[in-house]
């Protein structure tokens, strides 16, 4: 048994109560989607990839990484190429909220006082929101106001300089990078034998009116469930997001948990 594993569910319960009981060990929890990802890539993506960060975040400041959530909320159709694809298996709104909720609750009754989000998902992002206030709302409640929690997405961690290293021909916003550049490329780095690029379909970017429309129209997403062409991926262009986006989350992380420097010692 590895007990020095960054991951607390692979911990014998006295082990990660030791771990977490003074609350000053962060928590790191996963937030993904079980969601199609066009022709050349698996639909757990959103799982592996801030599992991945949450792991590599969690190795340099000493934190603990959760279990992920393999669920999240329906795939918008400007996002996400829509809820419509087989495949994509989605979470109401309130059955998000509630499980998050109840998460985020049971880590603070084990002693847990910071916790971090890692949201590998866009469309999950209110819906933590409504989560983590009702769960602090309701700690509170029974006497527990002391637990701070960060909601972040890996990607909003790479700037302008890494964005034009990685689209050196332009970039036309996250909006359209479903299953495009930046997932394909980390995908490329860390999980290679998931990726067929030969499979991937080029195609214009996506396009799409400035309204939405219920039920959506399938029409309007390209076929092959990517809003853009993922052609130019490679895994050094993972590197870059990798080094750029790790660096960020474990920044925040002592940001704003580690004022007297623990966090950088655990490293």
């Amino acid at each position: 048994m590895n007990r020095d594993t960054v991951f607390a569910a692979e911990l014998p319960w006295p082990a990660y109560q030791s771990r977490v009981q003074g609350g000053d060990v962060p928590v790191l929890i996963p937030l993904g989607s079980m969601e199609q990802h066009g022709h050349h890539m698996p639909m757990h993506v959103d799982v592996l990839l801030p599992t991945e960060f949450a792991r590599r975040a969690a190795a340099e400041t000493g934190a603990l990484v959760a279990p992920p959530f393999t669920y999240g909320y329906k795939s918008h159709q400007k996002s996400g190429g829509g809820n419509f694809f087989p495949g994509t298996t989605s979470l109401d709104g309130a059955s998000l909220v509630s499980a998050l909720k109840d998460v985020v609750k049971e880590f603070a009754r084990h002693g847990v006082r910071h916790l971090c989000i890692v949201n590998g998902h866009f469309e999950n992002s209110w819906f933590i929101t409504e989560a983590i206030d009702l769960a602090l709302r309701e700690l509170s409640w029974g006497g527990i106001d002391n637990v701070k929690v960060i909601v972040l997405s890996y990607w909003d961690f790479v700037d302008q300089a890494s964005i034009e290293r990685l689209y050196p021909d332009g970039f036309l916003g996250w909006d359209i990078e479903h299953g495009g550049v930046l997932e394909t490329s980390l995908m490329l780095r860390l999980h290679p034998d998931l990726v067929s690029l030969q499979d991937a379909v080029e195609h214009a970017p996506a396009t799409f009116p400035p309204y939405d429309v219920y039920p959506p129209k399938p029409e309007w997403t390209p076929a092959s469930g990517t809003l853009s062409s993922p052609k130019d991926a490679t895994a050094e262009k993972g590197d870059i997001l990798l080094e750029v986006c790790t660096r960020g989350i474990v920044e925040a992380l002592k940001t704003e948990f580690d004022p007297g420097g623990a966090l950088a010692a655990a490293q």
